[in-house]
């Protein structure tokens, strides 16, 4: 598989991804599917967007670019047919960067969400929601969970979302790293019209005449 290829792949898995970090970013506004009464009883975290501008809209703009690597226009600059793809395969490694600090900022907002915990009403404050937990200690205590009376389950919405941040902003930073070796590739080797700045019809040519040779041999074999 080609360079320019392999980019249109990593941009077609980037942007579901994308998508769904904006959708958890969005449901997280609503503790356990309510509307809160006011701004102060959601979770802190939630208003650093770390699934919406992180891992959602700073990773579409590299998802585009390598959607359209494939596409791109070919000719080259200097004589040299290849010019144009090896500065759009260099330019993609700049893209895949900023895509990465993006899905690092969402992975570290999710992180710091988990450590604290969610906002909830508990049975010494019933009006304001805030925070019962310190340091993490409900991840290994469910016990603790009981200090929390509502809104409804907001442990395991606040659990379950920030999650979903989490993993998928690994994953995004994952095929944001392969596309900065792709993109390496494609720099140094170039992906013009061919793999590695090969022309297709040099490929076809030898092609054709492997062929032709394997008919000689096999008719040469039948007589």
């Amino acid at each position: 598989m080609c360079s320019g290829n392999f980019a249109k792949c990593l941009g077609i898995t980037l942007i579901p991804l994308a998508i769904i970090c904006v959708l958890c970013n969005i449901l997280l506004f609503f503790p356990s599917g309510t509307v809160a009464e006011q701004s102060s009883d959601i979770t802190n975290e939630v208003f650093y967007f770390g699934g919406i501008l992180g891992s959602g809209v700073l990773m579409i703009f590299p998802a585009l670019v390598f959607l359209g690597l494939k596409n791109n226009d070919c000719c080259g600059c200097c004589g040299n047919e290849s010019c144009g793809k090896r500065f759009a395969m260099f330019s993609s490694i700049l893209f895949a960067a900023a895509g990465a600090v993006g899905a690092g900022y969402s992975v570290v907002v999710s992180c710091v969400a988990i450590n604290h915990g969610p906002k909830c009403f508990t049975q010494t404050n019933t009006t304001h929601a805030s925070y019962p937990f310190i340091d993490g200690n409900y991840l290994s205590n469910h016990t603790l969970w009981d200090l929390c009376e509502g809104p409804g389950d907001i442990i395991t919405w606040h659990l379950t979302l920030f999650c979903i941040l989490l993993v998928t902003g690994l994953v995004q930073i994952g095929l944001c790293a392969f596309q900065v070796i792709n993109g390496l590739i494609g720099t140094i080797c170039g992906d013009c019209c061919g793999c590695c700045g090969v022309n297709n019809s040099y490929i076809s040519n030898v092609e054709s005449q492997f062929i032709s040779i394997l008919m000689y041999a096999n008719s040469s074999g039948n007589y």
